[in-house]
Formats: structure tokens, C-alpha cells, sequence
């Protein structure tokens, strides 16, 4: 069974490989039509390089590098609250863990579908505040309707129950965080120059981390001694919520969008049609997308518990082993010097042959906790390039688009990004279930069949392994990033040419 999958997605990959082989050499031929064209762009390039070190618009303060953040710190605080839901529901409300769980697989289904239409929407926005910045008011809807989740009537009936549920999480997470998950780039890209983007991104996802760290270690605390009843888990979310949505506007109300690279939306209006334009034409966005899926289907198979309650045979050290994987976050800060002599998908590539060798070291670790340890730094070092950095890579994919004389269309591609990451979860949490039933797993470490244990080992190991060293490879045939320096020169000459023109400042 798992040779069989592992030989289809090889054959899927080597596929797309050939075809994003063949859309590389084509941007190949025309980048060079496109420099004998326009020698300008090929000093624009020096020009550029030569500012860039010592430009004003590398530096990032602090204080800006945390008003930035705000919104992302009060949108991982809720999806962290959102893991609090079904010991909620089952627990407090009285609700089957059954019926939970169809409604969290009905709210992803509702959350796919919205994804296919926030991206263009954001798109489509113009508004005297800029395109994507009044998106961010959603974050105090997402932090209300958080709050109204786990605030239901414990005097409802069941069925009454289950609708309070679907409908407050699927306008908390489908509606709420769908748009704030496609206005990210969009917004970024109009307020920052691309050194600062780096580093912003870099940086900031290390602030974002340990807020939830600190998270992590203040809400188990509070809900010993709060959430002891139904007004309880309201009134601790609501603990929460109120001052996460006051930070999460902070971003809105003091970054502005400062830089305009709608060239081709002056021209002409976006239209629905347009997004399978750029399904036609970028197809690097497609690889891009595939390499989230297969990241998030990993990451979501949630085998880790099953491993060390049957095989270390004791649970209480998978938080050990969880709790060392902190030490691969400084890595974060020397992502804008690596970026800046390698690339962000090298960054990536690297990154999963690492996480693979970390992998493979799991199959052999046993029971042994210091290889468990190594293995999750290694497995956890390798994936931050690819959970921190794909904005950037988006970024790529739209000045790509605009270089192709197309919409660039950075809200409608997050939003690919997005729905990819939400079907690789589904799989993946799905997968898990499949493939330990058809193991014969019981549930009970005396009655466990071999079968179901060498399942579980593989499933920890060499299933990942082999994943990410297939997402690896197929990110190789990644060509984009080697004719970033000339996309972006002609994408900025077109620009200048466009504001002379029509007499813009």
C-alpha cells in the first residue's frame, strides 16, 4: 500500500517537474528577449545593488517590527484557543465527540470554499486606505466570534449546541481568518521594501513564536482555575480575546501602504477570469502550493502521540522532546544574510533534506529520548524555512505575474496557499485514521498487533522522510528565483515609465 503511494506521487512529481522544467525554460528565452529589449533593466540591477546595503529602506526598527507582528501574534493566540475546542465541546457541553468532529470537518469544507474567494476579493479592493489594510478590522471580528465559541448556552439542547458551534467557528475561522490570511502579503508588499519584507518576516516569526510559548504556558495555568464550568471558558476566552483584538489593530492603524505596484489594475479592472489566467501562466505558483500541502499533510498526521505512548511508553516525554525543538527558532535571525547569498526556496530545499535526515534518524531511535531529541531539532530546524518564509516565495510568484504583463494577484495566490494548507491538514489527519485501521490498530497497548506498531513507526519516520525528499526535489525544478534581480529591475522600470506617463507621484 505505501509503496504504491509513495510511486504515485513520484510519478505526480516527476510530471509537474517536467512541466515547471518547461515554463522555466520559456522564462528563460524571454528574460533574454526581454534584455536586449531593455538594456536599462540591466542597470537598474547595479543601481540597485549598489544602494541596497546602505539604503534607509533596509532598516526595520523594533518598533515597527512589533506594530507589524501585532496582528499575527492576535491571530496565532486564536487559532492556539481553537485547539481548546474539542475538550470543550465534549467535556463541558456535553457534546458526542462524534458530532464535534463532523463539525470541524463541515466548518473545513466551508473554510475551503471561502478560501477560493477572499484571495480575489482583497484583490479587487481599492479604497482610499490602500487594498489590503482595511482587512485587518477582521481581527476583532475573529477575536469576538472567538469569544461567542466558546460562549454557547449551556441550557441549549444538543442540536441547538452543534449549530451555536458551526456557525461561530466557521465565522470565526472561515470568514474572519480566511481574509486575514489573504490580505497578509498584499498588505506587506504596499508598506515595505523588499529587504525590509525579509527581515520582517525573519524576525517576526520569531516574535510570533514565543507568544505563543508564553501562551502555551499562561492558558493551561488559567484554566485550571477558570474554566471549571461553562461561564468559565467565556470568561477566560474573553480574558484573551479583548486585549489580543486591541493589539491586533495596532498593525491597521499604524502601517500605512506607501508603495503602489498596480500598474496593470490601472490599466485594466481584475476580473474573475484573471485567476485562471494566472493558474495558466504561473505555474511556479502551483509548485509553491504542492510544497504546502505536503508540508501541512506531515504536520497534521499527529502520529507523535501514538509513538510515545506505544513505543517510548511514556507520553509524558513527548513534551521533553517538543520542548527542545525551541532551540532551532534563533535560526530565524540569520534568514535575511542567508537569503541574501543563497534564495529563499535554496533556504526550503535545504531545509526538507535536513528535516528528512531527521526523520530517517526516528526510525532508528526506538525508545532512545537524546536520538528523539536530535532527531525532532532536526525535523523542526528544517521545516522553519518553509513555515516562515512562503510570503516571500508568493511575493516571487507575483512580481513574476506582473513581469508576464498579468495582475499580480498576491491575495488570490496567498489564498491558493492557504486552501492548500487546509486540504494537506484534512489528508493528513485523515491518513492517520485510514492507515492505523487498516494496520489493526485496538487501542489497547496488551492487544496491539505487530502490525499496527511497525505502522506507527513508519508513519513517525520513513513516510515524512520520504515526502519531504520528494517536495525537495521538485523544488529544484524551482527556476524563478535566479531571474528575480532582472524581474524585479523591469518590473520597477515599468513602473517609473508608468508614473511619468500618466504624470503620477
Amino acid at each position: 500500500m505505501k509503496s504504491k503511494s509513495v510511486k504515485n506521487s513520484s510519478e505526480g512529481t516527476e510530471s509537474f517537474s517536467e512541466e515547471a522544467a518547461d515554463v522555466s525554460n520559456a522564462v528563460m528565452n524571454a528574460a533574454g528577449d526581454a534584455a536586449a529589449e531593455e538594456p536599462q533593466a540591466e542597470e537598474l540591477i547595479k543601481e540597485n545593488e549598489k544602494k541596497g546595503k546602505k539604503s534607509k529602506d533596509d532598516k526595520v526598527g523594533f518598533g515597527t517590527l512589533m506594530l507589524w507582528q501585532s496582528r499575527m501574534i492576535s491571530t496565532s493566540i486564536a487559532v492556539l484557543i481553537f485547539g481548546y475546542l474539542m475538550i470543550y465541546c465534549t467535556d463541558t457541553m456535553k457534546i458526542p465527540a462524534a458530532a464535534v468532529s463532523l463539525i470541524l470537518v463541515l466548518s473545513k469544507v466551508l473554510d475551503g470554499v471561502t478560501d477560493l474567494f477572499a484571495g480575489f476579493i482583497v484583490d479587487k479592493t481599492k479604497t482610499r486606505w490602500g487594498k489590503a489594510r482595511p482587512y485587518e478590522v477582521f481581527v476583532v471580528g475573529l477575536m469576538f466570534c472567538t469569544w461567542l465559541l466558546f460562549s454557547c448556552p449551556e441550557s441549549f439542547s444538543t442540536i441547538a449546541k452543534c449549530i451555536w458551534i458551526f456557525v461561530m467557528y466557521g465565522l470565526a475561522n472561515a470568514i474572519c481568518y480566511t481574509f486575514l490570511n489573504a490580505n497578509n502579503t498584499p498588505y506587506i508588499v504596499r508598506a515595505f521594501k523588499d529587504t525590509q519584507i525579509v527581515k520582517l518576516t525573519s524576525y517576526g516569526s520569531i516574535v510570533t513564536m514565543l507568544a505563543a510559548v508564553a501562551f502555551n504556558v499562561a492558558f493551561p495555568m488559567l484554566m485550571g482555575s477558570i474554566a471549571t464550568s461553562a461561564s468559565g471558558w467565556s470568561r477566560l476566552v474573553l480574558l484573551f480575546a479583548v486585549p489580543m483584538a486591541a493589539i491586533g489593530l495596532l498593525r491597521m492603524i499604524f502601517i500605512p501602504e506607501k508603495y503602489d505596484v498596480d500598474v496593470k489594475s490601472q490599466q485594466e479592472p481584475l476580473k474573475v477570469k484573471d485567476i485562471a489566467v494566472v493558474v495558466k501562466t504561473n505555474k511556479f505558483i502551483l509548485l509553491i502550493c504542492m510544497m504546502t500541502l505536503i508540508f501541512n499533510f506531515v504536520c497534521n498526521m499527529g502520529v507523535n502521540v501514538y509513538y510515545y505512548t506505544y513505543i517510548v511508553k511514556n507520553v509524558g516525554l513527548m513534551g521533553v522532546a517538543s520542548l527542545a525543538t525551541i532551540v532551532a527558532i534563533p535560526l530565524a535571525l540569520f534568514f535575511p544574510k542567508l537569503i541574501s547569498k543563497f534564495t529563499v526556496v535554496k533556504l526550503m530545499f535545504a531545509g526538507f533534506i535536513i528535516s528528512a535526515f531527521g526523520y530517517l534518524l526516528n526510525y532508528f531511535a526506538g525508545a532512545n529520548l537524546l536520538i528523539l531529541i536530535i532527531a525532532g531539532i532536526l525535523t523542526g530546524a528544517g521545516t522553519i524555512p518553509a513555515s516562515m518564509l512562503s510570503a516571500l516565495v508568493i511575493l516571487e510568484c507575483a512580481d513574476f505575474n506582473e513581469w508576464k504583463g498579468i495582475h499580480r494577484m498576491e491575495g488570490t495566490m496567498s489564498s491558493f496557499n492557504g486552501f492548500a494548507a487546509k486540504v494537506g491538514a484534512a489528508l493528513g489527519t485523515a491518513a492517520l485514521g485510514i492507515l492505523m485501521s487498516l494496520s489493526g490498530y485496538t487501542g489497547d497497548a496488551a492487544t496491539m498487533p505487530d502490525s499496527a506498531i511497525n505502522m506507527i513507526r513508519m508513519l513517525f519516520s520513513i513516510v515524512p522522510m520520504v515526502l519531504y525528499i520528494l517536495t525537495a526535489l521538485s523544488l529544484r525544478t524551482y527556476k524563478l528565483d535566479k531571474l528575480m534581480p532582472q524581474i524585479k529591475a523591469e518590473n520597477e522600470a515599468n513602473r517609473k515609465k508608468y508614473e511619468e506617463e500618466h504624470g503620477q507621484n
